[in-house]
């Protein structure tokens, strides 16, 4: 079903087709730029359109004008109570109270379905997210990513995309490798062996139980061997073992992932190669030099000949490698032949990556743009890093001496459900403090705790309601409510708008904020039952004001579960 917006945006689109059909205005304007939405000040209205605005200079007409001919066909329509041009070009709409009582209707016959929407059409949509090296458990470095991905796959989803959640694993190069000479001194450790871990091998003791089960499996087959005999093999257990504790540190967050890409998988299968070739072909990647860096040049700088791709014909600062003078692969030679795979069977690409990786997004983005011929749209989000706090006090980690705080620790602790919604409380790009003790506080300044009361607050009525033995079975009068109530209405309908604009712009974290300000108005709905005991929501001598009242909740209670499934985050039935 359509959003109360998108009705309206119908209705206008109507409105224009009469004109254009009597001649008063052009036909086949162009009315993408043609919007219906919220005014910024409410009382201005319900809705506003800037049709007039946006049409007048191709129509070749004056704004005004234009307006005072759409305001009149406005007036004509039952829903509308009153339509007036204002500023520039714009047209303020007032609906009639009938029409936002439909749309509490609305609300509680859709249920679980409203807000969801088919404005991605189909779409096919790879969502790439956490993508942490397999060296170690997952961290609160992961955490935030993780979930702003997670989030961003389901609110694609709800918004009618077809979406493939993947993870990359990096299990190719110089740091598996460590990671399996790691696992080998733990594997002799297990064998009894006392080992000292040299500087620059991982020394979590995540490792431990890795190592054991190394020396259950081969015994001492492998204590004396040769490298050559044993690196591979460890370095595929080890991958194994250690992407088997990733994928239960992401369970413990309700995520999960469709696919587990392989780097390693995608040098064997030549895709690399391949890539290349293409490029090649198309005149984008040669051998050459690059310039020299900027500045004094250091002592031992020596220009080297190289595989380069010409990243600067798309917009990037220079060409890049992507093969080194001893015919190696660089990372982002792998890297641009993933997303060739990757594009294969999606209609567009999504990358969440951390914001140390801010300046690669440009040649992904040109090499992307190359393999594609520019017909598979490509965002990169970058997310800042988590700075864990506890009071107001910085909780110190080294991921180096294999300390760290792990997600799993974090989970156990606050719950996963404070985890995920704290993770969506700013934009992505935004640095974000988690405070052990301010995420779990009951108070309006924790936003977490502040939706799941409305939403309990809300859960509890019924109870109450049933104990005060008021028969809900009557339909409710919604004429009953007052103006206060119908503008808590006016901002739930706003829900299916927020889907789409946080859909379209890959921006999770809108749901959250949003989700805030409805659960703040409603909690002042709430609250003024304190002063004024009319007011209330349970009445027990008044039922049918209980029953309308009970409506509001219930349609409010409705959008925020439904926000709240789009975020991962389970909705609170009560208050512990």
């Amino acid at each position: 079903m359509p959003t109360l917006y998108a009705s309206f945006a119908g209705r206008i689109g109507a409105i224009l087709d009469d004109l254009a059909a009597t001649g008063a205005i052009p036909a086949g304007l162009d009315r993408r730029n043609v919007a219906v939405e919220p005014p910024r000040d409410a009382a201005h209205g319900d809705l506003a359109t800037n049709a007039a605005m946006v049409l007048a200079k191709p129509a070749g007409m004056n704004p005004r004008a234009l307006a005072e001919l759409i305001v009149p066909k406005l007036l004509e329509l039952p829903e509308i109570a009153s339509a007036e041009a204002a500023g520039p070009g714009f047209i303020n709409v007032r609906l009639t109270d009938q029409s936002w009582r439909d749309e509490l209707a609305t609300i509680l016959s859709e249920g679980q379905n409203y807000g969801r929407s088919q404005l991605g059409t189909g779409t096919r949509v790879n969502v790439e997210y956490v993508s942490a090296n397999p060296t170690g458990p997952m961290h609160m470095g992961h955490c935030r990513g993780a979930v702003v991905g997670d989030a961003l796959a389901a609110l694609l989803e709800y918004a009618g995309y077809a979406v493939t959640r993947e993870y990359y694993v990096n299990d190719a190069g110089a740091q598996v490798q460590t990671l399996a000479r790691s696992a080998h001194l733990r594997y002799r450790e297990a064998l009894g062996e006392t080992i000292e871990i040299p500087e620059g091998y991982y020394p979590g003791d995540y490792l431990v139980p890795i190592g054991k089960a190394l020396a259950a499996e081969f015994g001492s087959q492998y204590v004396g061997a040769a490298e050559s005999e044993w690196l591979d093999l460890f370095r595929e257990k080890t991958v194994a073992a250690m992407m088997d504790m990733i994928r239960d540190d992401l369970a413990l967050l309700g995520i999960r992932h469709d696919i587990f890409a392989s780097e390693a998988g995608v040098q064997k299968a030549g895709r690399v190669d391949a890539a290349l070739d293409r490029l090649r072909g198309e005149g984008l990647v040669y051998e050459g030099t690059l310039e020299p860096p900027k500045g004094e040049l250091p002592d031992d700088w020596e220009p080297t000949e190289m595989t380069l791709f010409k990243a600067t014909a798309f917009g990037d600062d220079s060409d890049r490698p992507v093969r080194k003078s001893d015919g190696g692969l660089t990372y982002f030679g792998t890297d641009l032949a993933y997303h060739a795979q990757k594009a294969e069977s999606a209609d567009m690409l999504i990358d969440i990556w951390g914001a140390d990786h801010a300046g690669t997004v440009k040649r992904i983005k040109a090499a992307v743009q190359a393999l594609t011929g520019g017909k598979v749209p490509f965002d990169v989000k970058l997310v800042q890093m988590v700075r864990l706090l506890r009071s107001g006090e910085p909780v110190k980690m080294s991921k180096r001496s294999g300390s760290f705080v792990t997600l799993a620790d974090v989970v156990r602790e606050v719950g996963r459900d404070v985890v995920r919604f704290t993770m969506l409380t700013r934009k992505a790009d935004a640095q974000m403090d988690f405070d052990f003790a301010k995420v779990v506080e009951a108070s309006k300044d924790n936003p977490v705790f502040y939706v799941q009361y409305a939403h309990a607050r809300g859960r509890s009525l019924h109870r109450r309601a049933g104990e005060a033995g008021i028969d809900l079975v009557p339909a409710a009068d919604l004429a009953l409510l007052d103006a206060e109530e119908l503008a808590l209405v006016k901002l739930g309908a706003q829900f299916p708008r927020i889907v789409e604009s946080a859909a379209a712009a890959h921006e999770p974290h809108r749901i959250a904020f949003y989700l805030y300000d409805l659960a703040a108005m409603f909690h002042a709905l709430w609250n003024r039952g304190n002063d004024d005991p009319a007011r209330r929501f349970l009445l027990a001598d008044r039922p049918e004001i209980t029953r309308a009242r009970l409506a509001l909740s219930d349609a409010i209670g409705q959008i925020i579960r439904n926000g709240l499934g789009v975020m991962g985050v389970a909705a609170a039935e009560e208050m512990q």
